[in-house]
């Protein structure tokens, strides 16, 4: 089984995903880093010198790899869920949580994260608040449908929320917390 974290950059996969592997005794993975790996480069110069095509067809490659292993934590690319093939498969590997932040929490912390800066492209040219509001309205709908439970990752500390996605994909004692709530939006 592979749980996959799916979200907004900035929206806490990098941070969650170590901290949930640890609770589980599971290992865990940033596909974006295996990509720059795998490249030699940074996922920026992969925009600048293959497109956003080109980094997501290598995006596809690593994520077919990742979501065939077992007692995986994932933490996903923001645009992953923009292919199909994508979500099929983290559909099909296990739980996919959508670590959900506002738009307003996700401007402010990409605003703070100087060095994500400098490695992510912008994706539309415009200021950071307007892009996350134009590229969320774009992937919010495909977040949630790819998404088996919604977790909010603004109001807690990544710990917090490991442990609630760990009793939320039922491999954690304790009851069901109030704040997390599955893909239908029940809680």
């Amino acid at each position: 089984m592979v749980i996959t974290l799916i979200g907004y950059r900035g929206s806490g996969k990098s941070s969650i995903a170590p901290r949930l592997a640890r609770r589980l005794d599971w290992h865990w993975i940033d596909s974006d880093r295996v990509i720059e790996q795998q490249a030699g480069c940074s996922i920026r110069t992969i925009f600048e010198s293959e497109g956003e095509a080109g980094f997501r067809q290598r995006e596809s490659a690593v994520l077919e790899e990742l979501l065939q292993q077992d007692r995986l934590v994932l933490a996903s690319g923001g645009g992953a869920v923009l292919l199909e093939e994508n979500r099929v498969r983290m559909k099909a590997a296990g739980p996919v949580v959508w670590l959900h932040t506002s738009i307003e929490g996700l401007t402010k912390r990409l605003s703070r994260d100087r060095a994500g800066g400098e490695n992510r492209p912008s994706l539309t040219g415009h200021p950071i608040a307007e892009e996350v509001a134009e590229v969320m309205a774009i992937r919010e709908p495909l977040y949630r449908e790819c998404a088996s439970i919604i977790v909010d990752s603004e109001r807690e500390w990544p710990e917090q929320v490991a442990r609630r996605i760990a009793r939320q994909v039922g491999l954690a004692p304790g009851d069901l917390n109030s704040d997390a709530t599955d893909a239908g939006g029940n809680r």
